[in-house]
């Protein structure tokens, strides 16, 4: 059987938690840990590789750039977080500078696998790193607004199961819906998709004498938004959601599972030879973003992922 490797580059609280979440998962058999500060990452590595045994199989260890040779897979959380009050595009500057040294490291040394961007801000990071490499569309992808999916489900499986004996993910479960384009302020609720039990949310809560109105759909759609801020303000900075789901990515990935989540990637987005990378939902296979899926949105939604389309080709230009 393949060799499942998943290289992490960045061992800070982001690419710990991927590590970690992998090895519990048993998702990777080999995990290396590549970081700037090498002890930092022998570190972490041993932290986690202590608790292997009973567990999983999975091989964890520090390492340096040559480790991402024979990689099946690549995950990028180098740079900055951040601060509470900063945007994700307040990173940009900084942080595309350190992605440059990181493609630049993994060059000699890349055999073309799927490269993960965690990093923010992850729509200018994953373009970035695209442009770099010059691999295929979809080879290199970002997390994306998977993330907010998922905190969009749940909390909308919060408003319309009120008093439910249903653990989150249950409702959650029960919820479809996506966060579509700009990982950042400018996210859009795909609200022409949600289902809610396979009815419209409307449907639903109409049948069960439950309040669903504009007024609740902006206050699910702000407090979705304003999570990741809420996160960071309490507690200092997010890892073990964007975690889980860097490791719900890697599998797919790793087992060509043909798994479907909003993510980042250009697919033929841009303008004027920049290509932008926005989130829609999408197939992820052993090669990274297969394909977008077919979705029908307002014309409202429609505008607002042109726009953010604009903006986020006008941002490209003035940083690569």
């Amino acid at each position: 059987m393949k060799n499942r490797k998943a290289a992490i580059v960045g061992a800070g609280f982001v690419g710990a938690s991927i590590a970690y979440t992998l090895m519990l998962g048993n998702t990777a058999d080999e995990i290396v840990l590549i970081d700037i500060d090498r002890k930092k990452a022998q570190g972490e590595a041993d932290d986690i590789a202590h608790g292997v045994d009973g567990i999983a199989n999975s091989s964890v260890y520090a390492g340096d750039y040559s480790d991402c040779r024979n990689s099946s897979i690549i995950i990028i959380t180098a740079g900055r977080g951040r601060l509470p009050g900063e945007s994700r595009l307040d990173l940009a500057a900084e942080n595309i500078k350190i992605i440059r040294n990181v493609i630049a490291s993994i060059g000699q040394y890349y055999n073309g696998c799927p490269v993960l961007m965690i990093s923010n801000p992850v729509d200018i990071l994953t373009a970035s790193a695209e442009h770099l490499l010059c691999q295929p569309e979809g080879r290199i992808f970002g997390s994306g607004c998977m993330l907010d999916s998922s905190r969009f489900r749940r909390i909308i499986a919060r408003t319309v199961f009120p008093g439910d004996n249903l653990s989150q993910t249950d409702c959650a479960k029960s919820i479809n819906a996506f966060v579509i384009g700009e990982h950042g302020d400018a996210q859009i609720p795909l609200w022409s998709g949600v289902s809610v039990c396979g009815k419209s949310p409307e449907k639903y809560c109409e049948e069960h004498d439950i309040v669903w109105n504009n007024d609740i759909k902006q206050s699910i759609y702000t407090e979705t938004k304003n999570m990741g801020a809420s996160i960071i303000k309490a507690k200092g900075k997010t890892h073990y959601g964007i975690a889980v789901c860097a490791a719900r990515i890697a599998r797919a990935v790793l087992e060509d599972e043909q798994f479907i989540a909003s993510v980042s990637s250009t697919m033929g987005l841009g303008t004027d030879n920049i290509r932008a990378s926005l989130s829609l939902p999408s197939v992820i296979g052993g090669q990274g973003v297969l394909s977008r899926v077919s979705i029908d949105t307002s014309p409202a939604e429609k505008e607002l992922f042109e726009k953010s389309t604009v903006s986020m080709t006008d941002m490209l230009k003035k940083l690569l």
